[in-house]
């Protein structure tokens, strides 16, 4: 279980509770009162006296749950935001419902998500605290009210219709404020890319979710990624939440993914790092390499073997970042050839890839 040590005098993240289940509320404050960097200040059974309570409590953090009584999360969302703006961490069921509720409160400016915490799962305790510890630490840099639900990235007019030459994948590596760069980087991909492949740090079932609102936005075809399909063009993968890493493997001219097992790499399953570095030894140097916003340092060591396989590598800026841990650690490591502001990225995978002509190697 995540507690915060070494502290000093940094004040604790102080931190709203909303379920409409006193058992739950009673579950999630346990899980954050472990953690000597975090306070619960105070709990709500629904969103009428939470709105009371952000006003008198003024909170660092809310964790919120998606279905509840009088109004749901998403208008619960959407009305702290416009009024009294602060990092909101959704605590989720594991259902269809929920899961795609979770998605549209993430792509609508939530800081992160998080499975609803069991007093038998330790990981899920852990997880939470150390998002909540993010989200604060987030809040109090700022040293403001936190963001509008519009994407950072929104604005960047897609991509037109780019030969991307001698490029065989794209793999993107994402965590917390993924959702929102996804969208914003994916929705500007022309419907001709090349098979672009995704891991998104996500609870299980939320990745499904994920995969059907981003196919409804983009012009390629999004899905969740299965085992032993062969990647084509147009086509972008999402690896499944869960038990499983996603890798891609050569298959014949031409690369398939693959589902296996394993235990965590980096922290994670399914692993930015894994993916990268099958990557690097699929495609070699004819891929591009894209880490996104999130904590710790997942992809920066895959990052790094694709560049060193000659492959094209993007880092997320700080500016445009929610959270620069991910991008920050791979540029520190060298695996980054440029840094890129999200509204930049798509444009810099394709203009780049056109400009490469014909039989011209991708390691020079």
């Amino acid at each position: 279980m995540a507690t915060s040590q070494g502290r000093g005098a940094v004040k604790p993240v102080r931190v709203l509770i909303i379920d409409d289940s006193a058992t739950m509320r009673k579950i999630i404050r346990f899980a954050l009162e472990a953690d000597t960097g975090i306070e619960v200040v105070g709990e709500a059974p629904d969103p009428t006296e939470a709105f009371r309570l952000v006003d008198t409590l003024d909170p660092d953090v809310i964790t919120l749950d998606i279905e509840m009584p009088k109004m749901n999360g998403i208008d619960f969302l959407r009305r702290v935001m416009k009024h009294r703006p602060r990092p909101v961490i959704m605590v989720s069921t594991l259902t269809v419902n929920g899961a795609a509720t979770t998605i549209e409160a993430l792509a609508r400016g939530a800081f992160d998500c998080v499975a609803k915490p069991t007093l038998t799962d330790s990981a899920s305790f852990a997880e939470l605290a150390e998002k909540v510890r993010a989200a604060g630490a987030r809040r109090r840099r700022a040293g403001a009210p936190e963001r509008s639900p519009t994407p950072r990235g929104a604005g960047a007019p897609p991509v037109g219709e780019l030969p991307t030459i001698g490029v065989k994948a794209i793999a993107v590596g994402a965590s917390t404020g993924g959702v929102e760069a996804l969208i914003a980087m994916l929705t500007a991909f022309p419907a001709d890319c090349p098979p672009t492949v995704i891991t998104q740090h996500m609870p299980a079932n939320f990745t499904k979710s994920f995969a059907e609102r981003l196919d409804r936005m983009c012009r390629p075809r999004v899905q969740e990624a299965q085992d032993r399909t062969a990647l084509a063009r147009g086509n972008v993968y999402v690896a499944p939440g869960g038990d499983q890493h996603l890798e891609v493997v050569r298959r014949g001219d031409g690369l398939e993914s693959r589902l296996r097992a394993g235990e965590t790499v980096s922290g994670h399953r399914p692993s930015v790092d894994v993916l990268m570095t099958s990557v690097a030894a699929a495609a070699v140097g004819d891929a591009v390499g894209v880490i996104l916003t999130g904590m710790g340092k997942d992809g920066a060591q895959g990052l790094l073997a694709m560049r060193q396989a000659g492959a094209r590598t993007i880092g997320q800026d700080e500016a445009s970042s929610l959270i620069y841990g991910m991008p920050r650690v791979a540029f520190e490591v060298g695996a980054v050839e440029k840094q890129i502001a999200l509204n930049g990225i798509a444009r810099a995978i394709f203009v780049g890839a056109a400009t490469r002509k014909e039989g011209t190697s991708c390691h020079s």
